[in-house]
């Protein structure tokens, strides 16, 4: 297949579990890079939902009310990122687009390249109220969106999650079936390496975050942001093209 035609399909609307894997593995990667770099330059991580909520209800007793509020601020925009892909791609799909999903993909790696480029202008008494908010619209996009193209079966940004379903499946793995005449217990071999391997780009998204941002800051986002952009471009083309035709 040529690099255009794999283009076309990596976020084209026809879907497979390989092509979704492969998605959710650039996903993975750009997830770790974003988690990172906001903990670097925030002391915040971005993508952890869970923590966030728990740091609320301990600022709440502490006292700390600005701690309170933004911890608020970002899981309304991790939110607000979810509903904005929701927006999109159905908006898309009601219209038959083959950008359905590359739409959402478009937005992020824009949302990537801006504040890739802008951040360091900000003074730091802006950083988090600017930072945190934006990262984490990003993170509930992209983790709406591999939702969405998954079937929910795969998210890229809930760790926790994806650890949660490799202990099944080692589990299941390690079950013996001694007693005959009921279903056997089996585990699934290709989506435990699937878990472990976004699991795996996860931390390594990690450490490239942190390393590029300690050596030319928020411009380690830029290629993330490009990378996207490319692999959302052909459907898009496709979908311009088509609409061109239609007014011919």
């Amino acid at each position: 297949m040529s690099s255009g035609g794999y283009l076309d399909r990596i976020a084209g609307p026809e879907r497979t579990p390989s092509l979704n894997h492969q998605l959710a593995s650039l996903l993975a990667l750009v997830a770790g890079i974003l988690n990172s770099v906001g903990f670097i330059a925030v002391a915040f991580y971005t993508s952890h939902m869970t923590g966030v909520s728990a740091q609320v209800a301990d600022q709440l007793v502490l006292g700390d009310y600005y701690l309170v509020g933004v911890g608020l601020l970002s899981v309304a925009s991790f939110i607000a990122g979810a509903m904005a892909c929701a927006v999109i791609f159905n908006w898309g799909r009601r219209r038959g687009l083959r950008g359905r999903y590359a739409n959402v993909l478009l937005l992020e790696g824009v949302l990537m390249l801006v504040f890739g480029l802008l951040a360091e202008e900000l003074t730091a008494s802006w950083r988090e109220l600017v930072f945190i908010p934006v990262l984490c619209f990003t993170m509930g996009l992209q983790n709406a969106i591999i939702t969405k193209i998954s079937g929910a079966q795969i998210r890229t940004t809930h760790v926790t999650g994806m650890v949660t379903d490799i202990g099944i499946e080692l589990g299941k793995l390690a079950y013996r079936n001694r007693t005959p005449g009921l279903d056997p217990v089996q585990g699934n071999t290709p989506k435990l390496a699937m878990l472990a391997s976004l699991v795996v780009l996860f931390v390594l998204g990690g450490v490239i975050g942190a390393a590029g941002y300690l050596a030319i800051g928020f411009a380690v986002l830029v290629p993330c942001a490009l990378l996207l952009v490319v692999v959302s471009h052909r459907p898009l083309m496709r979908d311009l093209g088509a609409r061109a035709e239609d007014r011919a």
